[in-house]
């Protein structure tokens, strides 16, 4: 993951998310102004309307930002996690719970912040290519059943990604174990265990 790094000239539009990411990890993505961030970039607060229309505008940079590393974490998890469909699936879990802890700026920015992934066209492409490792993990997964008896692949990943976006929310924010005796990746795991097999897609012990 990359390293924060500080206002150089030529480099104000990073300088600039960087500086937000920071700001929303202490106060939230509605809890700074523009000017915050300039001020924090040490910029004018003029200096962000040279790549930035607001800070609405800003954060879906560094949502976009976001998007690419995740997309690329999932995709290294997802072929790390081979020969094994399910071991493949979980290891795309893990790789989930991992970017949310280490990248909350970015998460946040991504899932928390309100910023539109339709209306944002690039924001689309990149988020599709994370939806589209789940999906391809989904499908792996059910190739031993009929046809007929396949749940759709996307229904499936969606529902594995509330799941682990819950399991953040609820056990990997503060500190981990405080209000579960189980990590956040054991109630992943367990939870898309208990999932799967509920949908017949792997054997009930």
């Amino acid at each position: 993951m990359p390293e924060r790094k500080g206002y150089h000239h030529g480099n104000l539009r990073q300088a600039l998310v960087e500086a937000t990411l920071t700001l929303i990890e202490e106060k939230g993505p509605t809890g700074f102004t523009l000017a915050e961030a300039a001020r924090l970039a040490g910029v004018s607060a003029a200096a962000p309307y040279r790549h930035f229309k607001g800070r609405e505008d800003l954060i879906a940079e560094v949502a976009l930002q976001g998007y690419e590393m995740f997309a690329d974490l999932l995709e290294h998890a997802y072929d790390e996690g081979k020969p094994s469909a399910l071991a493949a699936f979980e290891t795309v879990g893990r790789a989930y719970l991992h970017f949310a802890r280490v990248q909350p700026g970015h998460y946040i920015a991504m899932f928390e912040s309100g910023v539109s992934v339709l209306g944002n066209p690039e924001l689309a492409r990149v988020s599709q290519r994370a939806t589209d490792v789940l999906d391809r993990a989904a499908e792996a997964m059910m190739q031993h059943l009929p046809k007929g008896q396949r749940p759709p692949a996307s229904m499936v990943s969606h529902h594995i990604w509330a799941m682990s976006h819950g399991v953040v929310e609820l056990f990997s924010r503060g500190a981990p174990g405080a209000r579960a005796p189980f990590s956040p990746e054991e109630l992943l795991e367990s939870g898309i265990g208990i999932y799967l097999r509920g949908l017949g897609i792997i054997q009930k012990d």
